[in-house]
């Protein structure tokens, strides 16, 4: 596939989305892009309400650049059930750091900034299902649920809607982890989480590359070896 531009790659918090019925300025955004992949999280403000939390990891594809971009982020794990239309958006960088997302196949409006420190590196790492990514001096790690969707899921139904009509299911649908936070000195500190539990967490991280298509990630658990699918940095190690 071929690569984002630069411009894209970093780490995005949202700063506003705008819809016809809703503002919202609160819930806690972090787009992490590298040059084909992603991973998203969403935690609104208030009570955490599992079934409400938002977050997907997949590849990502940028239409006709330097002219009217459309990004498309491709979700190849997600928390939530497959939504009815592409996730698709129109994109204006009103600077380096800021941008403006249009929809394309809904009415809303989302402005992103990108986080100081998240350039200069990125790597992403699959093991089994499961990814971790690094931008600058952050990462995320996305670990899907291990079980499929229930018979009868529709492309559009909420997790709210699922976990309601198959509540025997409710913790399996819910083990599903999107961790978000600072990677410095071979620690990762992790601020927001789809696991509650993780939030505030601080553990042993560092990765070194062993091969071009393999690496070393060093966790609390000990090291594992892991797949490569990106490295863009001129080190064969980071912590």
């Amino acid at each position: 596939m071929t690569p984002v531009p630069e411009r894209y790659r970093g780490v995005w918090a949202r700063t506003l989305l705008q819809t016809p019925e809703r503002r919202d300025t609160t819930t806690i955004v972090r787009w992490l892009q590298t040059a084909q992949h992603h991973a998203d999280l969403r935690v609104p403000a208030g009570p955490r309400d599992a079934a409400a939390l938002q977050g997907f990891s997949g590849r990502t594809t940028v239409d006709d650049p330097g002219g009217d971009e459309v990004c498309h982020w491709h979700h190849e794990l997600d928390l939530q059930p497959p939504g009815i239309f592409p996730d698709a958006g129109h994109m204006r960088f009103e600077t380096p750091d800021r941008v403006i997302e249009t929809g394309v196949h809904g009415d809303y409006l989302e402005v992103w900034e990108r986080l100081p420190g998240s350039t200069g590196r990125s790597v992403v790492l699959t093991r089994g299902d499961t990814r971790f990514l690094v931008a600058g001096g952050f990462a995320m790690r996305v670990r899907p649920r291990a079980t499929a969707w229930p018979e009868g899921t529709q492309p559009g139904d909420s997790l709210a809607d699922v976990l309601q009509r198959h509540p025997a299911q409710h913790d399996a649908l819910l083990d599903f982890e999107i961790s978000f936070g600072a990677l410095v000195g071979g620690r990762w500190a992790i601020e927001r989480s789809t696991l509650p539990e993780l939030e505030g967490h601080d553990e042993a991280c560092a990765v070194r590359r062993l091969s071009a298509t393999e690496a070393e990630l060093q966790g609390p658990a000990g090291a594992a070896v892991w797949q490569v699918l990106e490295w863009d940095s001129a080190a064969d190690s980071l912590d």
